[in-house]
């Protein structure tokens, strides 16, 4: 399982020759600049929740690729009305793919889109593939939901928001990653706009000094399970 972090909180992910992308948005994120979305392997796009700053990309990469769009019912169903392949889920639900096992889990946040128009209930995604476990927080408070996932599956790495303001800090990250039982995280969602910005070395030092290993990716790079 590769895993490329292409800024904010978009990722990439190959499973067993398929190509997943999460909550992109590139191409108005200055970091990301030299991120060439015509260049994305898409088969499947999945999604958190409906804010700008998660599907700006989302239809014109669709619309390329014929990526099958993963998220909740009321934003599968807002693309499926754009003609585009999508497939409905929400909490607790899960599916066998054929790139693995995909859960939807719940998500304390808020979900619109840039239109104004529902877009459900956020959340997250659980993800079983080539013998490994990943957990994707989407934009969330620390919740206690998060101590529900290590009963059924045992993680390899949480992806989990740090930035604060508009989702969990460092701190509650920490935290959250005593509740999933997950002592690898890759932090995303941070240093985009003023509001998120982090400090990375105090950060790095706070999940080590709890015997915890925190990743920050450069934009562009990846880190294989």
């Amino acid at each position: 399982m590769k895993i490329t972090f292409y800024g904010h909180a978009s990722l990439g992910i190959e499973i067993g020759g398929k190509h997943i992308l999460v909550d992109p948005y590139i191409t108005a994120n200055p970091k990301a600049a030299h991120i060439d979305i015509s260049s994305l392997k898409a088969d499947y796009i999945l999604l958190t929740h409906a804010h700008g700053d998660h599907i700006l990309d989302v239809e014109t990469i669709a619309g390329r690729t014929n990526a099958v769009i993963v998220s909740n019912a009321e934003i599968a169903g807002y693309y499926a009305s754009k003609g585009f392949q999508s497939h409905p889920m929400n909490h607790g639900g899960s599916w066998n793919f054929d790139f693995g096992k995909v859960k939807y889990v719940n998500a304390i946040h808020s979900s619109s889109f840039p239109d104004g128009s529902y877009g459900g209930n956020p959340g997250g995604f659980v993800i079983e593939g080539e013998h490994k476990n990943i957990y994707i927080a989407g934009d969330t408070a620390l919740t206690m939901d998060m101590k529900l996932i290590p009963l059924r599956t045992k993680l390899d790495l949480a992806i989990l928001p740090i930035g604060d303001n508009f989702t969990m800090d460092v701190e509650d990250a920490i935290i959250a990653s005593d509740f999933l039982e997950c002592d690898k995280i890759l932090g995303y969602h941070f240093d985009t706009f003023g509001y998120i910005e982090i400090d990375h070395e105090d950060s790095i030092r706070k999940f080590f000094n709890k015997g915890k290993d925190l990743m920050l990716l450069e934009i562009g790079n990846s880190i294989e399970l």
